[in-house]
């Protein structure tokens, strides 16, 4: 059976990658979560010392980013891939506080995301591949088989994000919560390399309202209609 490419983009906490990881596993595919490599770079950055990214020279944004390499190694207790930062797995660390507040700003330099582009359609040439992020369907794979947009209620999906980070321990109200993500959604649309947008040709899900396997059974469903 032929293989394809399957892009989703959406809003922050939407569960992206919730939903590519299992169905990746469904389908016997690779699973490939952009957001991990651009929180990845961000904290390797951020040990070099760097805090403010609007006014970093381009000098050292392209030294630091010839210093870095990503990849993912699938880690068999959880059932998914952890990414790794220079051989090191960082799969937590880049979860932090710390580096949720900073991703967004380093993302919109455009020498960063050319080269995370550039990354992610190496990994997905030979297609049979699940990618999750902003920009997948409208700049990464413009001619995927099948895209995706989720979407969620703003308060739900803060919630959502809130009671993930008290499971891992990470101390955060809330409402600094809500504050992260509509920060983090203005820069992903407003940002001048690349914004958050619905490829015209990709299909909505708004999971509002529906549980993770609703939501895995509607991809599935639109899956099979592409392959066959």
């Amino acid at each position: 059976m032929s293989k394809i490419v399957i892009a989703i983009d959406g809003y922050s906490s939407c569960g992206k990658s919730t939903l590519a990881k299992t169905l990746a596993k469904q389908l016997s595919y690779a699973f490939i979560d952009t957001g991990a490599m651009y929180r990845a770079v961000t904290l390797y950055f951020m040990r070099k010392g760097v805090t403010v990214f609007e006014s970093l020279p381009e000098s050292i944004v392209q030294e630091y980013l010839s210093q870095v390499t990503i990849d993912f190694r699938f880690n068999d207790s959880k059932g998914y891939s952890d990414t790794y930062l220079n051989n090191e797995n960082v799969e937590d660390e880049i979860r932090s506080k710390a580096v949720s507040n900073a991703v967004s700003s380093l993302s919109q330099i455009k020498s960063v995301r050319t080269k995370m582009v550039r990354l992610q359609q190496q990994l997905g040439e030979k297609k049979g591949v699940v990618m999750d992020g902003r920009d997948i369907g409208s700049v990464v794979f413009p001619n995927a088989e099948l895209k995706l947009f989720m979407t969620a209620d703003p308060d739900v999906r803060a919630n959502r994000r809130y009671q993930e980070l008290k499971l891992k321990g990470v101390e955060m109200t809330l409402e600094e919560v809500k504050q992260n993500l509509t920060e983090r959604d203005y820069h992903d649309t407003h940002r001048k390399e690349n914004p958050l947008v619905k490829a015209n040709d990709a299909i909505v899900i708004d999971n509002t309202n529906i549980t993770k396997e609703d939501q895995l059974s509607l991809a599935l469903d639109l899956v099979k209609k592409k392959l066959n």
